[in-house]
């Protein structure tokens, strides 16, 4: 069946069920697993449209507010009772196994084509409950690799997956090791080593960042964020041009120690003055797996600001090469890492290559 239903405003159904939660607490070597983000997460309050331009999209002409009502998705998901962590201004990736080994994959989102798409929206902008749009999935989309796989998350129908609300099927396709299109994030795995580079909380020092090399079978069906000095005009000031830095941060991975009330003026006065707020936003994972969000935006505040929470904490760097029987290419971020293991910074902005 070529043809696949979705009602008007969508955005009302509900999401299906996250992945597994598994969480790891306290000292030691092994890395917390929360939710992974395998398809759009919902806003922690209902949203409503304003007709003024977006502060986050280029070329949008509308912004999309949070009310004061905390959305049924969260309260259904028992958002009180959820982890709160920040939400990392990045791309997503996810790793699973691609040709026999776990391998980086980065997010492609099947997206229609323009005449779907003015066709699409026109529908959207009608805003007719009593219609449905009808998807001719084979015919209305862009093209994609064959190595593309659909979000595990998505909706189906005959085992062929589904657009979501913005009309995208979301995605992922491998980065293979000397990929010019992914080139940052190849440049952040080893997959000789079968290796990755992490930026996470240090295990024995809450307080301290630690940049290490994981084994990437440690990381198999997590979702992650790239930052750094190319990914999304580099908010945490990783790098330099000349030097560029990258770095993959689990999703999850910054859980927050002292979170506002769930109110919308409580969030907002934690935004605008706790050192421990200065970040994009806030991801609660809650007990069964599902994600909620809050992004500075949605509060009509700016992002990115100059001094961020993530980079006012010192860092340590854990890569050693030695343990791997592998050659490090020489301009290679594992190499340059591993010429600073052991050595602390004050912040992230503050590492340097000596090259």
């Amino acid at each position: 069946m070529s043809q696949r239903a979705l009602r008007a405003r969508p955005c009302r159904r509900e999401a299906a069920p996250l992945s597994l939660r598994l969480r790891v607490r306290g000292a030691g070597g092994a890395m917390s697993r929360l939710g992974s983000v395998q398809r759009k997460v919902p806003c922690l309050f209902v949203t409503q449209v304003t007709e003024e331009p977006s502060a986050k999209r280029e070329r949008q002409p509308f912004k999309v507010l949070a009310t004061e009502t905390i959305n049924r998705k969260a309260l259904d998901a028992d958002i009180y009772n959820a982890i709160p962590t920040e939400k990392v201004d990045g791309t997503c990736c996810y790793v699973t196994t691609y040709k026999g080994q776990p391998y980086l994959w980065a997010r492609l989102d099947r997206k229609p084509n323009k005449l779907s798409e003015k066709r699409f929206k026109r529908f959207l902008y009608s805003m007719e409950d009593s219609k449905e749009f009808i998807w001719n999935i084979e015919e209305d989309f862009r093209p994609v690799p064959e190595c593309w796989i659909p979000a595990k998350e998505i909706q189906q129908s005959s085992g062929n997956p589904l657009p979501d609300e913005n009309g995208h099927i979301p995605g992922w396709v491998p980065v293979e090791k000397n990929s010019k299109q992914y080139c940052w994030h190849s440049s952040v795995v080893n997959y000789e080593a079968e290796i990755a580079l992490i930026l996470k909380c240090h295990a024995d020092d809450p307080g301290l960042l630690e940049i290490c090399s994981v084994p990437l079978s440690d990381l198999l069906e997590q979702t992650l964020e790239l930052i750094g000095t190319n990914i999304n005009a580099n908010p945490y000031g990783l790098g330099s041009k000349k030097h560029p830095v990258h770095l993959l941060v689990p999703h999850g991975a910054f859980e927050i120690k002292n979170p506002p009330m769930l109110k919308h003026s409580d969030i907002l006065s934690w935004f605008e003055s706790c050192r421990e707020g200065k970040i994009e936003g806030i991801v609660w994972h809650c007990n069964d797996g599902h994600l909620i969000k809050l992004h500075r935006h949605h509060l009509g505040m700016c992002w990115p600001i100059p001094e961020t929470f993530l980079n006012s904490q010192p860092v340590v760097i854990a890569v050693n090469g030695t343990k791997y029987d592998c050659d490090f290419e020489p301009k290679c971020l594992f190499n340059h890492f591993s010429k600073l293991n052991g050595q602390r910074f004050s912040r992230l902005k503050d590492i340097k290559f000596d090259v």
